[in-house]
């Protein structure tokens, strides 16, 4: 059990990128942490976060499992959550089809199902404290075709709308839910991908996790509902919005079209 002397955050995925910037963020402002990853280099980012006073307790588990969930979940106990971050993220390149199903199952895993079941079991205690703040990293991917990068992008989605929906659900709380929303990020989550789409990847502009995490982590603490990082990234979550909702009145058009036909 962790002693009670600071408010505490909880991020997952701070071993390297967004995930590390965040609990960063956190620590500075005078937080605990508990920091989780399923990479041994868990262990060197609590040495670099240890340097900020508070308390750091870094659990190496894999959040794809029930059993990884439960094992941070016993870490924190009774103490308080103040802020959780859900930042632990998979990719899996090549096409959906020609995925094996046992590594595109593991992006599900830990991305919709570690997530979700880590959110119900620490935010229950928030809202019985009617405190705390929750931040859930989805992406702007789920807003465009996911074309081989199916299965990810259609995990970011869920995350997407589970945290507008829960964020709805507590709206009469005091705890808040934010969704932070990064466009293509220099994170390595793709790092066991298409060698082909990796390449494509160091060439395509991506952000600096430290300022996709500051304009997450001020939401957060704002209380806001999401935010999309960067201004290109803004720029291509509107265009990505205005395709869709092309494609829907394209769709809707095509319905209505037959049946005015027949008569």
């Amino acid at each position: 059990m962790i002693d009670d002397l600071k408010p505490l955050a909880v991020v997952t995925g701070a071993a390297s990128g967004v995930g590390y910037e965040l609990a960063r963020l956190a620590a500075e402002d005078g937080y605990d942490l508990v920091i989780v990853a399923d990479l041994s280099s868990i262990v060197e980012a609590k040495a670099g976060l240890d340097q900020y006073g508070g308390r750091v307790y870094a659990l190496q588990v894999d959040l794809s499992t029930i059993q990884g969930v439960d094992e941070l979940v016993e870490l924190v106990a009774d103490r308080p959550v103040d802020a959780l971050m859900i930042n632990a993220d998979r990719g899996l390149g090549y096409g959906f089809l020609d995925q094996d199903w046992s590594e595109a199952r593991l992006v599900i895993d830990a991305n919709v199902i570690g997530a979700v079941y880590l959110i119900q079991h620490l935010a229950r205690g928030m809202r019985e404290r009617d405190r705390g703040r929750i931040l859930i990293t989805g992406s702007i991917a789920a807003f465009m075709p996911g074309s081989f990068q199916a299965v990810y992008n259609g995990s970011k989605a869920f995350l997407d709308s589970f945290a507008w929906s829960l964020r709805n659900e507590l709206k009469d709380t005091s705890v808040t839910v934010s969704c932070l929303m990064p466009g293509p990020t220099d994170a390595g989550v793709f790092a066991d991908a298409d060698p082909l789409d990796a390449a494509r990847r160091r060439h395509s502009g991506r952000t600096d996790p430290a300022h996709v995490a500051l304009a997450g982590y001020r939401a957060m603490q704002k209380g806001e509902g999401d935010v999309v990082a960067g201004f290109k990234t803004r720029l291509q979550s509107a265009l990505a919005e205005a395709a869709r909702l092309a494609a829907l009145d394209d769709q809707r058009l095509k319905a209505i079209l037959p049946s005015s036909r027949k008569n």
